[in-house]
């Protein structure tokens, strides 16, 4: 019976074991020399001609404040980020930088973050879930609104539009289109709207299809610069002069709008939107609470002096 006994509590300490004792890293605490910061930066795309500028901005200013900075490329696929993400952490960053390829399909990353109590900056597009300290973004609603209102200018009511959608699932493509169409759906036709996934290739084979399906379509919204040159390019090969507008402001979206084949960009600063978010590091490190929003500027350029 004795044995019986003590095989019983052997067992129930076995059982029990994973609460006796934290799992590992999990759940210790952490405290963080602000002097001496590394901070991880998972990007969705170093494709993206923006993302680059963003990381310079946080390159920049994490050399002017002395901090280390390792940097994953997420090539626009969410499990790789997630797996780089986990990867950033074993590693044992301060503060991790993200920018989702997918809102969604960070939140997992972002909670073992959290788990881990390491603090989580997202840069231009936010997760859905998990928390987040701040988001250092432009405002994506305004922005649509901007090129909605801007198409209604150079066109009147009624005009018929097509939308180039982002990636799927992302912040930046839901925020961008609700804004876009809080003023479109009730002031302009949109005809079509399609994902060409942020990418120039794809807004290229988007366009060409949307363009010969709908021979009466007058202006393009792309929801970023990428895939607005890739509709200049389908609108050029149909022989079509239609209003194409643009976001990000990237180098060479400007210079497209500068030479007249782009009408209108929403500009954003990728430069600066890294730099705030590098900016904010050492305050979220030493625990002291900031605004859950840093917003960035936006700015409609045209070709118009």
């Amino acid at each position: 019976m004795k044995k019986l006994s003590i095989l019983f509590i052997a067992t129930l300490l076995l059982l029990s074991g994973c609460s006796l004792e934290a799992p590992g890293w999990a759940k210790k605490e952490r405290k963080v020399d602000v002097k001496d910061i590394t901070i991880g930066v998972s990007i969705s795309t170093l494709n993206n001609p923006f993302f680059v500028s963003v990381k310079d901005g946080i390159t920049k200013e994490a050399k002017k404040q002395g901090i280390t900075v390792k940097i994953a490329d997420a090539q626009n696929d969410s499990s790789k980020q997630s797996n780089d993400v986990d990867d950033l952490i074993q590693q044992g960053v301060d503060v991790l930088l993200v920018n989702p390829v997918d809102s969604a399909a960070i939140s997992s990353a972002v909670k073992t973050a959290n788990d881990a109590a390491i603090p989580v900056i997202a840069i231009d597009r936010s997760a859905d879930k998990g928390k987040v300290e701040t988001l250092v973004a432009s405002d994506n609603r305004e922005g649509g609104k901007m090129a909605a209102q801007y198409i209604l200018d150079q066109l009147g009511d009624k005009a018929k539009v097509a939308e180039l959608e982002g990636v799927p699932g992302a912040s930046a493509t839901r925020e961008r289109g609700e804004g876009f169409h809080s003023l479109a759906d009730t002031k302009l036709d949109v005809v079509e709207k399609q994902s060409a996934d942020f990418d120039r290739t794809k807004g290229l084979n988007v366009a060409e299809n949307v363009l010969q399906a709908n021979s009466s379509i007058q202006a393009i919204f792309a929801q970023n610069d990428e895939m607005a040159l890739g509709a200049v390019e389908a609108a050029k090969s149909a022989g079509k002069d239609i209003i194409i507008v643009g976001f990000d402001g990237n180098d060479d979206g400007l210079k497209a709008v500068e030479t007249g084949k782009m009408s209108a960009t929403i500009a954003q600063q990728p430069e600066l939107i890294g730099k705030k978010a590098v900016e904010s590091v050492k305050d979220v490190a030493a625990g002291k609470k900031i605004e859950a929003l840093i917003p960035v500027e936006l700015k409609l350029v045209t070709g118009e002096k």
